[in-house]
């Protein structure tokens, strides 16, 4: 669908340097990821996007190399840390007396521990995109190790992850957090017969408890059915069941691919017998406490790390006969977790706009990247500062659907708010 019209909207982000930050969507013809340098600007009076080819040659060429020594040296850094933390625990904490103090104390491990943890999950997601280091095998191998240490299927996370890379922002091809549409909403008031969900969705302590759900299980339900993937992300048709990332012949992914999936599976196999093992001199109690606490701290930093570069009131999503690659790697946010986003979680929070369009960028050269494309983008930069837990509550409960932007032809905007 060729493009007709220009709108700019006006955003309420700003950016690293205090401008108000807008969106404008084009309704340019679609095009591959890698079509995307030939990508033929909008005639219209509004901002253009710029090609794939001229937003990379603004970016300096070091950028894009990595360095080995430095990626292990992080990876001996986090582990080291982890290790250090987990030891001091189970050898301090249960010699606390005080029931109230000890208890206190696993918590506050149990957090520290997560956000430790995250650092290393961004670690092997490095390594899945190949950011880790120049060599192939070394990449896979260490994401591989470090992800089923924490019971993540390596390849088949990997493989999933590239296709949301790839069509970010696509309404029926992105493999995360696709929204509901106006259409959908219909549907479900439909099938609700005699009692509308919509009448107690705005309520505080419902839109908690969602959002607890969210948070502590859309890790789970994504790896086990495919949850918040558009319509047409599975590589062929098949039942709601087979859509699991664990089984070698979901229909997430290719005959070709399966081995690896099995892979996979043998590292959450090893790492289990692990855990079972360490239960038996240690109990259950314990092992949960050293080991289930964290996983569930880092798969809700995960879940929403990722929920908020790619949702916010005033970034688009396309349809499919608009879409293009940069305009969906563009309608993604930077977002600041201060200290411990940088240093903890290698700036994936801060960096996220110039990693979905050039997913092999080393996170310690991504900030370098950022600033370098920042003149060329303008105002299709998109940062938001203020409180990360804020922006999780206030985009949670406001972005709720997507509907037709009347303005902006194939463009979809957040409606509800």
């Amino acid at each position: 669908m060729a493009a007709t019209t220009t709108t700019t909207t006006t955003t309420t982000t700003t950016t690293r340097r205090g401008r108000k930050a807008s969106i404008s969507a084009t309704g340019a013809a679609a095009s591959a990821p890698r079509e995307a340098k030939a990508q033929q600007p909008s005639s219209g009076s509004g901002p253009e996007y710029p090609d794939i080819q001229t937003i990379r040659d603004a970016i300096p060429a070091h950028c894009f190399q990595p360095s080995t020594l430095r990626s292990l040296g992080y990876v001996v850094r986090d582990v080291a840390m982890a290790s250090a933390l987990g030891w001091a625990a189970l050898t301090y904490i249960p010699a606390i007396d005080q029931p109230l103090l000890r208890n206190a104390a696993w918590i506050v491990y149990g957090y520290v521990q997560g956000l430790i943890c995250t650092g290393i999950w961004i670690l092997a997601h490095e390594a899945g995109h190949g950011a880790f280091s120049v060599h192939r095998t070394l990449n896979d191998f260490v994401g591989w190790a470090l992800h089923s240490a924490l019971l993540v299927p390596y390849f088949s996370w990997k493989f999933s992850h590239h296709r949301h890379h790839r069509f970010t922002g696509h309404m029926e091809k992105d493999m995360a957090f696709v929204p509901q549409t106006a259409a959908d909403r219909k549907k479900r008031r439909l099938a609700d017969l005699y009692l509308d969900r919509e009448l107690f969705e705005d309520v505080p302590v419902v839109q908690l408890a969602k959002l607890l759900a969210h948070q502590l299980a859309g890790w789970q339900a994504y790896l086990l059915f495919n949850v918040s993937a558009g319509p047409k992300s599975k590589q062929r048709e098949a039942s709601w069941w087979r859509v699991s990332h664990f089984e070698p012949t979901s229909a997430v992914f290719r005959p070709s691919e399966a081995i690896y999936i099995a892979l996979s599976d043998l590292g959450l196999a090893l790492v289990s017998a692990v855990l079972y093992w360490a239960s038996t001199f240690l109990g259950w109690k314990t092992v949960f406490l050293l080991y289930g606490v964290p996983y569930f701290w880092v798969h809700h930093w995960l879940v929403a790390i990722t929920y908020l570069h790619h949702t916010h009131p005033e970034v688009p999503h396309f349809e499919a006969e608009s879409w293009t690659f940069v305009k969906g790697a563009l309608a993604t946010v930077d977002r600041d977790f201060g200290f411990v986003g940088r240093h903890l979680f290698h700036g994936i929070i801060d960096t996220h706009v110039v990693h979905h369009l050039f997913p092999r960028i080393p996170f310690y050269k991504a900030e370098e990247a950022t600033e370098a494309i920042k003149p060329l983008l303008g105002d299709l930069y998109h940062c938001e500062k203020g409180s990360f837990i804020g922006s999780l509550w206030n985009t949670f409960t406001k972005c709720k659907y997507v509907e037709a932007d009347p303005a902006v032809p194939g463009a979809l905007k957040w409606a509800g708010l």
